[in-house]
């Protein structure tokens, strides 16, 4: 007896298409006619012994009484009759129709319901009906549940209708099919135990069928689509082969996919060979807590076999709330900074065929506030005489604390001072012996009496090398003295290869910076300040980096810049209100 195999036909498209169906079976879905579902897509149903037109308008349809519509369809002229074997077309615009659910979403993303109408914004919990065309933009993500479970999670400058949801029957499986025009889609189907659900995603190149899977699929520029599968099993064909005949797909040559397997669809339709996914990037020396205000910057080492990489940033370990999205020549990832918290890291390598191999998953927190101070003195690397010197950095608005460090290892893995608890930002570095050193800077807050009053400390600035030596016979009063209250006042940070800056000073009083008294741009992560007059003053940062990323400007720090005028005991001349006097 000739089994029932489901198959759907499709109106022809330009190319192919790649496409994810129930490895059992291909079913479809709908009551009502519906404008939007293409009128040619069809469900081919094998008749066996016994079936009816009847019977099958109840199975399909949930409405027995609609036989006479498949009868006038496939010109039968017995309905109770039917020839085992032959094949009885089911329109998929008669059957059930479901609605998708948006579960999340991240940036511009914009539904456009019926061709010719207006794009409308998406939002969590929204309906999503059959026919609507999903336009994800720049920088932006949007997760969708459909009926049977299913989480399609659409990546960043994606194109993707919904094309077919459907039920066969009343109470039967689900028929989705996904049709991609531009981007990636990640799909979780969950696994059931109905023989003929359904799951479909088409590019112009494939037919490919999956049943409880985790898989990828993308759609690049040049029009290769690939496809690589975590979990379950995925067939392709090759929609050359599938739109030649309405019957076609049911003997197509067929590429199986196990788990940890992908392959590229060529251009002209041609299905490559399984190959194994590459293995997941190394993120065992990543740090688990990362302190960079600018940027959100991870650095990976390179992958054997690998020429890119793709990589997420979600918020939950499912990857349904993706905040950021990214391919890169190499392992260093950049992203615009996100707010301090618990996010996690997905990235894969990407072969030589465009296939996205296994996924590297990384939890990691975000703790940038409150910021750090930026460093004054000593530059980095500088000599500074033994007993006398003082390490200075820049206060931050707000900030309750200050915490110095000083050890004599970039890992600081054996502290020499640490004081927790400054009021200024500044440290005698006292009786340390003549040799190398670094120093590293925190700010810390206080909480409030509901959060338990504790001190809330930041991230650490990169650490400062320095050396300490003997006092020089020659070395003159003057160049003893801090940079901070004179009139030429320095300031370092770190940085990373290849960025510059953009620097605005203003005074104090001018916290908005609306009319900053300088707006400069900078080549190194050093600024002078020469012939300022003698006040108080706020600076604040942007980092342009050489990705094309810029950083939202830090929060500003005080400096203060000295007449030069000094007291018989050697201090700044200040007014009784401890402002410096200026110069004459």
């Amino acid at each position: 007896m000739t089994p029932t195999i489901p198959h759907i036909r499709w109106t022809p498209c330009a190319a192919a298409a790649l496409a994810l169906a129930a490895l059992t079976g291909l079913a479809s879905q709908s009551a009502q006619a519906n404008p939007a579902l293409p009128q040619g897509d069809e469900v081919a149903h094998a008749v066996k012994e016994g079936d009816t037109l009847e019977g099958l308008a109840r199975d399909y349809l949930a409405a027995p009484r609609q036989w006479p519509l498949l009868q006038t369809r496939n010109k039968v002229a017995n309905p109770r009759r039917l020839q085992p074997g032959a094949v009885i077309w089911i329109p998929v615009r008669l059957q059930p129709s479901e609605s998708a659910t948006v579960q999340f979403v991240q940036g511009t993303v914009t539904a456009q319901a019926r061709a010719g109408d207006a794009p409308a914004p998406v939002s969590p919990g929204g309906k999503l009906e059959e026919g609507t065309a999903l336009q994800v933009g720049p920088e932006s993500f949007v997760a969708v549940k459909l009926a049977d479970g299913t989480v399609v999670r659409v990546q960043a400058q994606s194109e993707l209708q919904l094309r077919q949801l459907r039920r066969r029957g009343r109470a039967g499986s689900v028929q989705s099919v996904l049709e991609m025009h531009k981007g990636g889609v990640e799909s979780t189907v969950p696994p059931s135990a109905e023989p003929l659900r359904r799951f479909e995603i088409r590019t112009p190149l494939a037919v490919t069928s999956v049943r409880g899977t985790h898989f990828s699929v993308s759609l690049a520029e040049s029009g290769q689509t690939t496809a690589s599968v975590l979990n379950g099993s995925v067939a392709v064909q090759s929609r050359r082969d599938t739109d030649s005949h309405p019957t076609a797909a049911l003997t197509a040559p067929t590429a199986l996919l196990a788990p940890g397997q992908g392959l590229a669809v060529a251009t002209d339709g041609t299905v490559g060979a399984a190959r194994p996914l590459l293995p997941p990037p190394d993120t065992s020396g990543m740090p688990a807590t990362l302190g960079d205000a600018g940027l959100l910057a991870i650095d990976l080492p390179a992958a054997p076999g690998a020429v890119r990489y793709v990589a997420q940033v979600a918020q939950d370990a499912a990857f349904t709330q993706v905040l950021r999205h990214g391919s890169f020549a190499d392992g260093h990832l950049r992203w615009r900074a996100l707010d301090d918290g618990r996010y996690f890291l997905a990235v894969r390598a990407v072969d030589d065929a465009g296939i996205a191999g296994q996924p590297a998953v990384q939890p990691f927190t975000i703790k940038t506030r409150p910021v750090a101070p930026l460093y004054q003195s000593p530059a980095p690397g500088a000599v500074v005489p033994s007993g006398s010197a003082e390490l200075r950095c820049t206060e931050v608005p707000g900030v309750r604390w200050y915490r110095i460090q000083v050890a004599a290892d970039a890992q600081f893995t054996t502290l020499l001072r640490d004081e927790q608890r400054l009021s200024e930002c500044r440290l005698p570095i006292g009786p340390l012996p003549v040799g190398h050193y670094f120093w590293r800077i925190a700010s810390l807050l206080q909480l409030p009496a509901e959060q338990g009053g504790q001190a809330d400390q930041g991230p650490f600035a990169p650490p400062q090398p320095f050396t300490v030596a003997e006092r020089p016979a020659t070395l003159s009063l003057q160049a003893m003295q801090a940079d901070d209250g004179e009139p030429t006042v320095r300031l370092h940070w770190p940085a990373q290869p290849g960025q510059r800056f953009r620097l605005q000073l203003a005074t104090a009083a001018d916290a908005a910076f609306a009319q900053p008294t300088q707006d400069t741009m900078l080549d190194a992560p050093t600024w002078t300040g020469n012939n300022l007059p003698a006040a108080e003053y706020l600076v604040r940062i942007q980092v342009l980096d050489p990705s094309g990323l810029e950083s939202a400007f830090s929060p500003p720090r005080k400096i203060r810049v000295g007449s030069g005028l000094r007291t018989g005991a050697g201090l700044p001349v200040s007014t009784s209100s401890g402002a410096p006097v200026g110069r004459p």
